[in-house]
């Protein structure tokens, strides 16, 4: 554990400056330019000031700030997305993360979730004690997100449909698929339901099973919307899928293509033991 050591005025000087210059996030970069320096001298410098306690390592020439108040720098991230923003971009938050950020959901989950062109190595990564789970996708697949104000920085999020997309895709980014048919009904009773975008997104990735999930789904809970239920059927490719991977899927419903356990074949409506 680094203690936090005195420093010069001059470094001080030169801390200032970079903070004044940066955005919660240091590099090695951004560092020489602030101080007009070679980056081998700049990242001399944020190195020495890390082990003075002054600066965070977070990965490989990327530091954060420690406060002032602080004894040590042991620190947790102030704000994990704009770090996952400085290491992955470009990405945006997606599934559980997004779907918290939009009220979707009340569960509280502690790995934030990254969908990223890059193909790193290491696709959980603990960065200063928070848990990052990093899925590759498509520079196709970056449609759909918005843009969030954190801090000073403008971060993409998935928006609430294709948040919805994304989880139905692969359940496992909403930690299973009776966690986002519980999403999916809080979407059906908020300001953000837009079932067209919905399936305007799902036609735009390109996953049959989405439509296949999202039918049944919707068959289910909300049986009226008989529209985008349709445009679910009109749009079922050839072969079978699984309602959830993770799950024990045993009943084949036909008219959906899709394989679910036999608890979710029963299931017809809010209540039912599957709810409890």
């Amino acid at each position: 554990m680094e203690i936090l050591t005195g420093i010069g005025t001059i470094d001080r000087e030169r801390i200032a400056a970079i903070l004044r210059g940066t955005k919660g996030t240091i590099s090695v970069g951004e560092a020489a330019g602030i101080l007009n320096v070679a980056s081998t001298e700049a990242a001399k410098m944020l190195s020495r000031w890390a082990k003075k306690g002054w600066m965070s390592r977070v990965s490989r020439g990327l530091y954060v700030p420690v406060p002032l108040e602080s004894r040590s720098t042991e620190i947790g991230l102030d704000d994990p997305w704009l770090v996952a923003d400085r290491l992955f971009s470009p990405c945006y938050i997606g599934g559980w993360s997004a779907a918290e950020h939009f009220d979707l959901t009340e569960q509280i989950f502690t790995t934030i979730i990254i969908m990223t062109t890059q193909k790193p190595r290491n696709r959980r990564p603990v960065i200063k004690g928070t848990s990052f789970m990093v899925r590759t996708v498509s520079k196709n697949a970056l449609f759909g997100l918005k843009p969030v104000w954190r801090g000073q920085v403008k971060i993409l999020v998935s928006d609430p449909a294709r948040t919805l997309v994304d989880m139905l895709t692969n359940p496992v980014f909403g930690g299973g698929i009776r966690s986002v048919k519980d999403m999916l009904e809080n979407y059906l009773m908020s300001g953000n339901k837009n079932l067209e975008r919905l399936i305007e997104y799902a036609q735009q990735l390109g996953n049959g099973a989405v439509f296949k999930r999202l039918g049944f789904l919707l068959e289910k809970i909300a049986p009226q919307e008989t529209d985008a239920i349709g445009a679910c059927r009109k749009r079922l490719t050839t072969g079978n899928a699984r309602l959830d991977p993770k799950l024990n899927n045993t009943k084949l419903i036909t008219r959906w293509r899709l394989w679910v356990p036999e608890n979710w074949k029963m299931m017809k409506k809010k209540g039912d033991p599957f709810d409890r």
